[in-house]
């Protein structure tokens, strides 16, 4: 299986504008994620946030597409629908 990443920015492809609300990427993190004994959330090791060249990005491995099919495209759906710009990076 090849190792690579999906990188999705908070940048609308067609204008450039930010997209709202600005939290977004800490939404789809946190439905990911789960909280461990410490009481704490932890987030996903397939889909996370990450700042990238200053800018919070929402960081999606490829290995999501596998052990969860119907996650992986519902936040690729989102990037899509909402115009989000991404791109592949190897991992």
């Amino acid at each position: 299986m090849e190792t690579e990443r999906i990188i999705i920015e908070s940048i609308r492809e067609a204008d450039g504008r930010r997209f709202r609300p600005s939290d977004w990427i800490e939404r789809l993190s946190a439905n990911m994620g789960e909280f461990g004994p410490d009481h704490r959330l932890h987030y996903a090791k397939t889909v996370h946030p990450q700042i990238i060249d200053g800018e919070k990005c929402l960081v999606v491995e490829n290995t999501l597409r596998e052990q969860d099919p119907s996650a992986y495209d519902y936040i690729l759906g989102f990037a899509r629908a909402n115009g989000l710009r991404y791109h592949r990076v190897p991992g």
